[in-house]
Formats: structure tokens, C-alpha cells, sequence
């Protein structure tokens, strides 16, 4: 990450947009910026299968779901963030991963410039490529800031994207997995 260049663009952003970043409230804002950036894009050059490569032998084939992973990644066209939950559901045959691995792959997928839809499929992929598992699916609900504060203004506006691969292109299949992540605690 170049926190130089980062600090220099925000600098004449600032100056773009008619400010003075030479202002006693603005002076550090060009700093904070890069680390924020730092931050928010931890996961450009983290290899997201590494997080899943330490598997474990299933012992059975029955439904894994993990619900409510949260998230907060940035927009890729407006560079605005999108916050919410991806829930992961797989089917096993021979490995299982441990769950706190699937959390590890929505931060490090989410920790890049992204838009939902290719969020959602990525994980999708991820999980489908690691465990080789008869099916997955993977759904992402979010609000993006890119709708509520420009445009079309709807903040309350939640986005939902879904990914399936392998059993889970099923109908059937992929409305008992659906069912599960509606059912409360």
C-alpha cells in the first residue's frame, strides 16, 4: 500500500472539491485517509484459498451453515462502503472446515474494492474449489452507501445476492438450505 500517493490524492482531492487542506480541521484528513485505505483494503493481496486450506475429515454429509458473517467492504464504482452479512452453506463429502475459516474468507474477500454480486460468487467459488463439497450457497445481504447518499437516496434499501453451485442449483435443495436461514435464534 503506497500511504504516500494515497496522502497526496486525498490532498488534491480536497483541493478539487474547492477546501483548503492546509486548514487546522482538514490538515490531518489526507493521513487519516491513507490508514483508513490501509485498512479498508487489507485484502488485496491476501490469498483467500489459504484461509480455507486446512481442512479437517467430515464425519457425516449433512448441511454446514454459517449465518450472519458480517461485513464491510467498498463499493468498486463510487469507492463508497457496503455493510451487512454473508451466510455460507455447504455440503460436505470428504473435508470440513473450521468455521471461524469461512469468517476469515468473507473479511479477506470483503477487504478488497468489490461489488456484491462478484463478493457473493467469490466465496461461492472459494468454498466450492477448497472442499470440493456436493454444493454451495452463499448469500449476502447488505446496505451500500452508494444508494443511500447519492442517487437514488434509499438507505434502508438491502441489497440480496446468492451464489450456487453444485447440489444447490437444485431448487429444492437450495429452498431447504433458504428455509434454515430465516429460522431465528
Amino acid at each position: 500500500m503506497q500511504t504516500d500517493r494515497i496522502r497526496d490524492a486525498v490532498r488534491e482531492l480536497l483541493i478539487a472539491i474547492g477546501e483548503n487542506p492546509d486548514r487546522p480541521e482538514l490538515s490531518q484528513t489526507p493521513q487519516k485517509v491513507a490508514e483508513a485505505y490501509a485498512s479498508f483494503f487489507r485484502g488485496i493481496n491476501q490469498d483467500p484459498h489459504a484461509a480455507l486450506a486446512d481442512t479437517m475429515p467430515a464425519q457425516n454429509s449433512e448441511l454446514v451453515m454459517l449465518k450472519d458473517i458480517e461485513l464491510v467492504s467498498i463499493c468498486e464504482h463510487h469507492l463508497l462502503p457496503f455493510t451487512g452479512v454473508a451466510h455460507i452453506a455447504y455440503l460436505p463429502t470428504d473435508s470440513i472446515v473450521g468455521l471461524g475459516r469461512l469468517a476469515n474468507l468473507v473479511e479477506i474477500l470483503s477487504a478488497r474494492p468489490q461489488l456484491q454480486e462478484k463478493l457473493t460468487n467469490q466465496i461461492a467459488d472459494a468454498v466450492d474449489t477448497a472442499l470440493n463439497p456436493k454444493g454451495v450457497l452463499v448469500v449476502v445481504q447488505a446496505k451500500h452507501q452508494c444508494v443511500a447518499s447519492r442517487g437514488a437516496r434509499q438507505p434502508e434499501v438491502n441489497t440480496v445476492t446468492l451464489a450456487s453451485r453444485g447440489a444447490y442449483n437444485d431448487v429444492a435443495q437450495r429452498q431447504e438450505a433458504m428455509a434454515l436461514l430465516s429460522v431465528s435464534e
